[in-house]
């Protein structure tokens, strides 16, 4: 079932809620895991055979470029998406490769921020690397 949320996602960002749209808006907004276009392909085309890749690739690009979710290149290898656009940061794990939200660290917010020093700004993201917990824990029982 598609979120209302998912719909006005999208009407805010002026994208027509097409069926495709909505479903690719939905999962971002339900899935907090920071999918990449491989999770979302996979995951939506047992319920949408023809979605194609091209179709995702666009939608992903333009629900980014309209403020609806974020497109994180944390990674050299692979771009992320973040339907939560709050501001916040981001923690990769070196090992397991998951992207953790990290709310309670301060992070730039780009409406707050216009220019610096005379450059125009239209992106912030603060990201971190390293280990995480979950890993952490398990090298201590190894």
């Amino acid at each position: 079932m598609i979120t209302n949320d998912a719909y006005h996602r999208l009407a805010a960002c002026e994208l027509r809620p097409s069926m495709q749209r909505l479903a690719i808006m939905d999962y971002l907004l339900t899935h907090a895991t920071h999918p990449t276009i491989d999770d979302i392909h996979k995951d939506l085309s047992k319920k949408m055979p023809h979605l194609s890749k091209t179709t995702l690739y666009n939608t992903l690009r333009s629900l980014a470029k309209g403020n609806a979710a974020q497109m994180l290149t944390i990674d050299d290898h692979r771009v992320c998406y973040d339907g939560d656009i709050r501001p916040h940061v981001h923690f990769m794990c070196e090992r397991c490769g998951r992207v953790i939200d990290l709310f309670d660290v301060p992070a730039p917010d780009k409406s707050l921020i216009s220019d610096i020093d005379g450059n125009i700004v239209t992106d912030a993201q603060l990201y971190y690397k390293g280990i995480c917990t979950e890993c952490q824990k398990s090298e201590e029982h190894a």
